[in-house]
C-alpha cells in the first residue's frame, strides 16, 4: 500500500473534501483526488461517495480512516520526536468536556496544562452530546457516564454523587406533601426522588417550579429558597458546610462517573499523555472532595 496515497486519502477524510483539504495544506486539490483514486484502485474499493456538492466516506473508507488514522498520527509524533531530540509534548490537543466540567473545574485545568506545556496548543470544546471523537477531530473526550464504546478505551478519573439540597428556609418534606423543586430536565410537571436520609429512605414528591439547563443555575435558585434539587456533593459541599443549604438525602442511584475516553490503540500521543497525567496530579484520589476543593 502507499503511504503516502494513505496519508493523503486520511487527509481529505478529516477535512472532509478534497477542496477543503486542498485550501487547509496548500496541496493542489488534483494531486490530492489522483492519489485517492489511486489508492481506490489499488484497494478494489470506493472509500468516498462523490455527490455534486458533498463528499462522503463509504463504510470501508470509514473503516480504513479509523484504523490508520492514529497510526500516521503516532508516526509523524515519531518522526518529530526523534528530529527534535525529545519527546515532550508539541502541536494540537483537542478535548470535549460536559458543561458542568468545564464550567466549575476546565478553566484552571487548562490554564495549569498551558503554562506547563506551552507547545501545546490546547483547545476545549464545551457539549453534553456524545461526540464522533474520529469524525470530529478530537484526541480526548471527557464524559459523565457514557455508554459503552468497542472503539474507545479509558478510565475514570473522578467520582461523584447526588444528594438532595434545600436552602434552610425551605421544609423537610412530610408525609406525600408535594415540595417545590428546581430541576434540569424538562417533562412531567410532577416527579419523584427516591433518597437515602439518615432516617431510612424515602420517596419526595417534587413538583417543578424552576426548570433550567445548568446545574450552576439550579444551585443557585436553591440558594435563594425556590426549592429543593437534585445536584452533585462537590458542588455545594461548601454551601452545607457553611449552612447555606441543607441535605435531605443521598440520592437512591448510579455514582456519578467522569471518564476520559480516547482512540484504542497501543500507544497515546505525548499530547494525550500529558493531559492525562495534568487530571491525576488534580485528582489523585478522584473524589468529590478533591474536586470540590480544586473549584474552590
Amino acid at each position: 500500500m502507499d503511504l503516502l496515497a494513505l496519508a493523503d486519502f486520511n487527509l481529505v477524510a478529516r477535512h472532509g473534501g478534497f477542496g477543503r483539504a486542498a485550501r487547509a495544506t496548500g496541496r493542489p486539490k488534483a494531486t490530492l483526488s489522483r492519489r485517492v483514486a489511486d489508492l481506490e484502485s489499488s484497494l478494489e474499493l470506493r472509500l468516498f461517495e462523490r455527490g455534486t456538492r458533498m463528499l462522503k466516506l463509504t463504510q470501508e473508507g470509514r473503516a480504513l480512516y479509523e484504523r490508520t488514522g492514529t497510526l500516521l498520527a503516532e508516526l509523524e509524533e515519531a518522526a518529530a520526536a526523534i528530529t527534535s531530540g525529545g519527546d515532550r509534548p508539541r502541536g494540537r490537543l483537542r478535548i470535549s468536556a460536559p458543561l458542568l466540567f468545564s464550567q466549575t473545574a476546565m478553566g484552571k485545568l487548562a490554564a495549569k496544562f498551558a503554562l506547563k506545556y506551552p507547545e501545546v496548543r490546547l483547545e476545549v470544546t464545551t457539549e453534553d452530546r456524545a461526540v464522533d471523537m474520529i469524525e470530529e477531530g478530537y484526541d480526548l473526550v471527557i464524559r459523565v457516564n457514557p455508554d459503552p464504546d468497542e472503539s474507545l478505551v479509558g478510565r475514570i478519573f473522578l467520582r461523584d454523587r447526588l444528594v438532595v439540597v434545600a436552602s434552610p428556609s425551605l421544609g423537610r418534606p412530610t408525609g406525600d406533601r408535594a415540595v417545590s423543586a428546581v430541576v434540569r430536565e424538562t417533562g412531567d410537571p410532577t416527579t419523584s426522588w427516591d433518597v437515602v436520609a439518615p432516617g431510612g429512605n424515602l420517596r419526595i414528591t417534587a413538583e417543578p417550579v424552576l426548570c433550567l439547563s445548568s446545574l450552576i443555575m439550579v444551585r443557585d435558585a436553591v440558594r435563594a429558597g425556590v426549592g429543593a434539587a437534585r445536584l452533585p456533593v462537590s458542588l455545594v459541599i461548601h454551601d452545607l458546610a457553611a449552612g447555606k443549604l441543607v441535605h435531605w438525602g443521598d440520592v437512591d442511584g448510579p455514582e456519578i462517573a467522569l471518564w476520559t475516553l480516547y482512540p484504542s490503540r497501543r500507544l497515546l500521543s505525548a499530547r494525550v499523555s500529558a493531559f492525562l497525567d495534568c487530571l491525576k496530579e488534580a485528582f489523585p484520589s478522584g473524589t468529590p472532595e478533591e474536586l470540590a476543593a480544586f473549584i474552590d
